[in-house]
């Protein structure tokens, strides 16, 4: 059987950016990026002007993320730059990505914007979500358009993946084997 994919996004779940202000959540290291899409958000100003961003990242995730049983997809709006910003930080090997057609747009039924195309881009595979900003609303949407089992699984943007969301992402996929 085919492992299902977890779709991982980077902002909140691996850097719990709303952890208390200048309180590094413990086991995390401080690292300060300029990713070219973070740069470009400044076109009025010369990128060595431009505040790098400050990530908060725990390196045990790597190893953590890796024996779970899993596809990993990064799900974020770093897209391809999660390789070359996040994946060494934590351990990871270059991971395929979610190509977002559209960021933040609105949606008519007050979906998350990945939702949709999440489902769509899983093409009918089992997938576990991990996001700090879906909701309830988002887990129902999914169970009744998408054809195979799915886990949306909200994680805290001011703690980050902890523990119990790794058991609770082992034992779901173990449950569909």
């Amino acid at each position: 059987m085919t492992q299902p994919l977890l779709l991982l996004d980077v902002d909140g779940p691996l850097n719990p950016y709303a952890a208390k202000p200048h309180r590094r959540p413990e086991g995390y290291g401080t690292h300060r990026v300029k990713p070219g899409s973070w740069v470009a958000r400044f076109p009025r100003r010369p990128a060595e002007h431009v505040r790098p961003l400050r990530l908060w990242i725990n390196p045990a995730h790597g190893p953590e993320l890796l024996a779970l049983p899993y596809e990993l997809v990064w799900a974020t709006t770093w897209m391809e730059e999660a390789n070359h910003w996040i994946s060494p930080l934590v351990g990871l090997p270059g991971l395929p990505y979610v190509d977002w057609p559209e960021l933040h747009q609105d949606d008519p039924d007050g979906l998350h914007w990945k939702t949709r195309h999440l489902v769509a881009w899983a093409g009918g595979r089992p997938f576990a979500w991990v996001d700090d900003e879906s909701g309830p609303q988002d887990g129902e949407w999914i169970a009744a358009h998408h054809p195979a089992p799915a886990l949306v699984l909200r994680i805290d943007p001011r703690t980050g993946l902890r523990e119990g969301d790794f058991a609770t992402l082992r034992r779901w996929a173990e449950a569909l084997s």
